[in-house]
């Protein structure tokens, strides 16, 4: 069975390493990577990383499409061979790690649980920032532990999911978070299940990129979401720009929606025992290892410079003086959908009552 992961990155090599260790210890069998103007050395690892076998490294300087730098990326990955080939793919960012619950934490085990699956959501869980203000060489996935709950109730991004889709001709294009343009006469074949375990309804298979909120979505499997990292790391991000939307900057209403820490989740290290001998081996190779201090370098040098700006340096100060992130209660939530409703129902030419807050 033929696993493709999807990646695009840009100025990201510091973090590489953990996550292809990671990736590969779950199960995917191939690695298709597009680079984006990088200046801190990542697309140098990626060329040294295909010498070794490990991936396929496409660059993906631009020009680019008015969609942005990843849906670009999508359209060109969809071209190559490794696609046509693959019997599951799963696009992804390196911000994003596969955790699976059941059996071995790998692909087949997730699999083995949902045999008649054709597509599986992979439900994100927000990592927060867990008060980390200094970016170190270290790894994510041991050193942000703290999380939103299991069930969260708002933001809708919260729910919001990657979707792990076997290749089998009923979708056409890579997207995002979900495959793109269905076959509408092999439409009725797709069976799409949830982290959970549940077989999802009619709409999942044409639109929709979010599960559906306010309850439990990982039994089986999520995906880890670590958005923000350490402050610092953050304000790289908005150096770097978004991947989707470039022209949005990145600020603080993007932290406050992403940075929650009420719990902690350490599920994911049940596959450090198979991941630490990849990266290990990965490291031992001296042109890698050596690229590697250089991203971490580069990224230090880099914030040090942002902040001889004012807009960075202001960004700084703003993360520094923001308390972490508050899940939101239900009733609160209600009042929060009722409001969205009402706009929606406006723009349509329709009146309702103002929904009444019942507290939060």
């Amino acid at each position: 069975m033929r696993a493709l992961a999807v990646l695009t990155v840009r100025n990201e090599g510091a973090f590489l390493l953990e996550w292809l260790a990671h990736h590969r210890a779950v199960g995917f069998t191939d690695f298709l990577v597009l680079s984006n103007d990088c200046q801190d050395g990542t697309d140098l690892m990626l060329d040294r990383l295909q010498d070794l076998g490990w991936l396929t490294h496409l660059r993906n300087d631009g020009p680019h499409d008015k969609g942005g730098i990843q849906f670009t990326a999508m359209k060109t990955a969809g071209k190559h061979k490794l696609v046509k080939k693959a019997d599951w793919i799963l696009t992804l960012d390196i911000d994003e790690f596969v955790n699976i619950h059941v059996g071995d934490h790998t692909l087949a085990a997730l699999w083995a649980a949902l045999p008649d699956a054709t597509a599986i959501t992979l439900t994100w869980r927000l990592f927060g920032n867990a008060d980390t203000i200094r970016y170190r060489d270290r790894l994510i996935t041991e050193s942000f532990p703290r999380c939103a709950p299991a069930v969260m109730f708002w933001p809708w991004r919260a729910a919001m999911f990657k979707t792990l889709y076997r290749n089998d001709g009923i979708y056409r294009k890579l997207g995002v978070h979900r495959p793109r343009s269905p076959d509408p006469d092999r439409l009725d074949q797709a069976r799409w299940f949830d982290g959970e375990g549940r077989e999802l309804g009619e709409q999942i298979k044409t639109s929709r990129v979010f599960s559906a909120y306010g309850r439990p979505n990982y039994k089986l499997a999520q995906l880890n979401h670590y958005p923000l990292g350490a402050m610092e790391s953050f304000v790289l991000k908005a150096d770097r720009g978004r991947a989707v939307h470039s022209d949005h900057l990145l600020d603080v209403d993007y932290w406050v929606e992403r940075n929650f820490n009420t719990d902690v989740d350490t599920s994911i290290r049940a596959l450090a025992p198979k991941s630490l001998p990849l990266r290990k081996d990965l490291h031992a190779d001296p042109d890698l290892h050596r690229l590697h201090l250089a991203a971490v370098q580069w990224r230090q040098q880099r914030f040090l410079e942002l902040m001889e700006q004012e807009p960075y340096r202001a960004l700084f100060a703003r993360l520094l003086m923001t308390p972490p992130s508050r899940p939101i209660s239900q009733n609160s939530a209600r009042t929060l959908t009722g409001f969205a409703n009402l706009a929606m129902m406006k723009e349509k030419g329709a009146e309702k009552d103002v929904p009444e807050s019942n507290g939060s």
